[in-house]
């Protein structure tokens, strides 16, 4: 292995110095297409069509190919073509200008040709990877699976994860059911598993390596296949492709299989047409992986597009924090509402120079009618607050005996009409029970007219801020859909979406925010905000007695911590669900301590500040004036920005020591220690932070008192916190 660096090393130096630092070279010979750039080496074997990638971490993918299968199961490997021909295009785009290398595939006799891509950008330090197959007859190609990339050993293939501890992140299609990132390592059996839409293979020491993930999101369900070999950071197998449908399976843990895959009951829906083309891969390999994950971030931006946001970040209240469905157990009635609204006001830092808003999530409609909640608004608007407003676009949530029985709200049309299918027919069931969750198509007309009926009533009381949740039905894969020519589970989902957002445009205007709760990562662009993991309900761990056992900051952590770059690429913010200042619904009370823990975990991952608190409570309120008044801290949420990570959450264990900082003329600095015995020292490194060679005053954030300092020339500095703790400061310079 050493000896593959040295000559990875010794080639990239020599052709750096001919070309310059910032260009690829391309070179042509007669067996192979080599490209040099300061970050990668990529090899195209013109015998057998096959592709390497060498990182310049020390990671490699060798050997990889392409491969496409039918619903019928015949399998197309570009292995197994007979020629394999390399062309180079140059290339401008909306990433920016390179050239495209097309390897392109055929075989006398075999109906279609593949064309592998890869295409490299000036001055980039990464490539996007396509694939189409085109169809040599006059006949009509159907595809459910297509991947542009496959590294298995049956074909020579072969992968190297660089690091003392080598880890791959297996992320869930969504973020719901309180699964959590799986960082799984390398054991001395074989280890294998699946993630989606995207993947980091790195050491967690250093946070150096490989970042891959999809970059088009308009049909394909990217799935990720990967075999961890028994020899420490070797790679068996890692396959990448459009076509992932995965049922839950209720006999395994939630991270492996248990309920972190699509949740589909039907296979992946397929391509077709006379040319089809699988998702577009971004593959990277950085010293830093927050780097390479901000350049996939960006990559998926320009792809797709983002919305902006250009007012301060949204401080909201949610009611949810109180009660699930609000007034149902009339734990707060509509006066309820006014007097947190009263209180709010009088968060003087809180509230200064922009409007909060009032989150009125799932509700007693009985109770909060329109009239109800357009008498708040008016309420709201005398404090300086707007309204917001909760649905659901792509699911009903009724008894089952209803589906058949009952018309969809707004409509006269038969539930039943509506919904998503099982292979017999049947609707499929989203969220089980005898009242639950069934998924309606949102290419159906009724599926409009109601998302319109919903929109005309957060249009009657005045909502300027929406909570949009169990999107994940609308994804679901089904074996009948209104618009025939919608073939795709996701397919579907964007169309809903991309009309979601036109349908708010036109009825409440474009300044509205919208946040989006349970939800599959990508699309992105259609949303300001998403819920890095399901609700947060505050108490520090999920093995805490006296509480749930999900919904806890450590849990929300474990994902968190390696999605900050998220924020400023996807989305404006990211949302770390709310914050309450004593008690989640009925749940126990939490210590003051673990506010502070969780207010902190929000500014490092550079959530909108939003509130869940029942302020009717004097103890409450007490908290609330010295944490959410805190006028440091309220100016922080007014623009906040994601820290970039030093030590991230490894495994799935609670007892993870986090820390982070943030760079700029005040440099932060924040650790945060789940472990409930052990305190936790972190030594942070002037060539990581990037101080001035000066004297600071090390302040803790949320009260600004000095607790260190840093003299002229030293080069590090030790942060401490004790368990169950978290600890901000910022490096103020002493002239």
């Amino acid at each position: 292995m050493k000896t593959i660096k040295k000559w990875l090393a010794g080639s990239l130096l020599v052709l750096l110095v001919q070309n310059g630092l910032s260009a690829q070279n391309i070179r042509s010979f007669r067996d192979s297409m080599v490209v040099i750039a300061p970050d990668y080496r990529l090899v195209i074997n013109k015998k057998d069509g096959r592709i390497s990638y060498y990182f310049s971490d020390g990671s490699f993918l060798r050997n990889t190919t392409a491969m496409v299968k039918d619903p019928g199961g015949q399998v197309y490997s570009s292995d197994l073509f007979k020629q394999h021909v390399v062309d180079v295009q140059p290339i401008s785009d909306v990433i920016g200008k390179g050239h495209k290398l097309n390897i392109i595939h055929q075989k006398p006799g075999a109906g279609l040709k593949l064309v592998q891509s890869v295409t490299i950008y000036t001055g980039q330090p990464f490539f996007v990877l396509g694939l189409s197959a085109t169809t040599l007859k006059r006949e009509v190609l159907k595809m459910n699976y297509m991947s542009p990339l496959v590294m298995i050993p049956q074909q020579g293939g072969h992968g190297f994860v660089n690091g003392e501890q080598p880890r791959i992140l297996d992320m869930p299609f969504d973020n719901d059911n309180w699964t959590k990132v799986l960082t799984a390592e390398w054991k001395p059996e074989a280890v294998g598993g699946m993630g989606y839409n995207f993947s980091s293979l790195y050491d967690t020491e250093r946070l150096s390596g490989v970042v891959i993930g999809a970059v088009t999101h308009d049909f394909w369900k990217t799935g990720i296949q990967y075999k961890l070999s028994a020899q420490k950071n070797v790679l068996d197998s890692f396959v990448v492709y459009g076509g992932a449908s995965t049922p839950d399976n209720n006999a395994l843990p939630a991270e492996y299989g248990g309920n972190d895959g699509t949740h589909d009951v039907v296979a992946h829906g397929a391509m077709a047409g006379s040319t089809l083309v699988a998702p577009e891969i971004f593959l990277c390999g950085l010293n830093s992986r927050t780097a390479a994950f901000e350049a996939y971030g960006k990559v998926n931006r320009k792809k797709n597009g983002a919305l902006a946001w250009n007012k301060t970040a949204p401080f909201y209240w949610n009611s949810f924090g109180v009660e699930g469905v609000l007034g149902y157990e009339k734990r707060m009635m509509p006066e309820g509402v006014l007097a947190i609204s009263d209180y709010i006001a009088s968060l003087k830092n809180f509230s200064a120079n922009k409007k909060v808003y009032m989150s009125i999530d799932s509700y007693d409609q009985g109770i909060y009618n329109k009239e109800v909640l357009r008498s708040i608004r008016e309420h709201c608007i005398q404090n300086n607050q707007e309204l917001g407003f909760y649905f659901i676009p792509f699911a009903v949530w009724t008894w089952k005996s209803s589906v058949e029985k009952d018309k969809l709200q707004y409509t006269g049309t038969p539930i039943r009409d509506v919904t998503l299918k099982d292979n017999k027919g049947k609707t499929i069931v989203y969220k089980d029970g005898d009242f639950g969750a069934f998924p309606l198509d949102p290419t159906h007309p009724a599926t409009r007219t109601r998302i319109i009926g919903e929109l005309e009533k957060a249009k009657a009381i005045g909502a300027r801020f929406l909570k949009i949740d169990f999107l994940t039905a609308g994804a679901l894969e089904s074996t009948t859909r209104y618009d025939k020519n919608v073939h795709s589970g996701l397919q579907a989902y964007n169309t809903g979406m991309h009309m979601l957002k036109q349908l708010i445009d036109s009825i409440l205007g474009p300044d509205i925010f919208i946040t989006q709760a349970i939800s599959p990562t990508f699309p992105s662009q259609y949303t300001h905000i998403r819920f890095l993991s399901t609700d947060v309900y505050s108490h520090l761990r999920n093995d805490q007695k006296g509480f749930p056992h999900y919904g806890s900051t450590a849990a929300s952590m474990i994902s968190s911590s390696h999605l900050g770059w998220m924020q400023g690429s996807l989305w404006p913010f990211t949302n770390m669900d709310v914050v309450v200042m004593k008690q989640f619904q009925k749940n126990n009370a939490i210590s003051e301590q673990d506010v502070k823990v969780r207010l902190i975990t929000m500014a490092v991952m550079g959530s909108a500040l939003g509130d869940g608190s029942d302020f009717r409570d004097s103890a409450t309120r007490v908290r609330a004036g010295h944490f959410l008044n805190n006028p440091d801290l309220c100016r922080y949420f007014e623009h906040p920005k994601a820290f970039i990570p030093l030590k991230v959450a490894d495994g799935l264990r609670e007892d993870q020591q986090l820390s982070f900082y943030q760079p700029g003329d005040i440099i932060s600095a924040a650790v945060i220690n789940f472990d409930t015995a052990r305190s936790f020292n972190y030594v942070f490194m002037r060539e990581q932070l990037k101080w001035k060679d000066a004297a600071y005053s090390i302040r803790d954030y949320l009260t600004n008192k000095e607790i260190g300092t840093i003299k002229p020339g030293e080069k590090s500095f030790t942060l401490t916190t004790g368990a169950r703790d978290a600890s901000w400061v910022k490096l103020v310079k002493i002239d």
